[in-house]
């Protein structure tokens, strides 16, 4: 069972919590159990799951902070963990995902500062935060984001300035932040 790669139960009625004993799947490299009813934290084992590439938790009510333990995780290329009940802040190790495309965090409850350190995740293509909490203002770093081509920030409480940073970014085709 070491050398399964994929698990994809999307789209299914399975609920309950996630098992902490995933990370026994060294291997995995897929993960997709978006559109159940998933409920309860992100086990803290995840971030063991070292050559996972794709976490797709998107669609549950998966609550609780994201756990720090997600910068680990150093091969993922897509996180979505939108539309669940995540609380709390963006932990600052997510600047560890230097193969980070697609950052999926909408429609949950975040709160706090989008971390200063976003601006290490140089290979992003796609950003999507809209639809939380945070109060801050968008940080000067996300200027560094010079891959991104979509930026979602709407429906959120920021307040503050947009950074002239945002003009670095020339590839950024949509740019939202209502």
């Amino acid at each position: 069972m070491s050398h399964l790669i994929s698990v994809i139960l999307s789209n299914n009625s399975l609920y309950g919590t996630i098992p902490s004993n995933i990370c026994y799947l060294s291997q995995l490299k897929f993960l997709d159990f978006s559109s159940n009813a998933f409920y309860g934290i992100l086990p803290l084992e995840i971030g063991k799951l070292t050559n996972l590439q794709s976490l797709d938790l998107h669609s549950n009510y998966i609550n609780g902070s994201i756990p720090r333990e997600i910068g680990n995780l150093t091969s993922l290329v897509l996180i979505s963990l939108r539309d669940n009940i995540l609380s709390g802040s963006i932990p600052i190790s997510i600047a560890n995902l230097a193969n980070l495309k697609y950052l999926y965090l909408y429609k949950n409850q975040l709160s706090g500062s989008i971390p200063k350190d976003i601006g290490f995740l140089t290979s992003l293509v796609e950003l999507d935060l809209s639809k939380n909490n945070p109060t801050d203002p968008i940080p000067e770093s996300i200027g560094k984001l010079r891959n991104l081509a979509l930026l979602h920030l709407s429906e959120n409480d920021m307040s503050g300035h947009i950074p002239s940073s945002l003009g670095n970014l020339t590839k950024l085709i949509f740019f939202v932040a209502k």
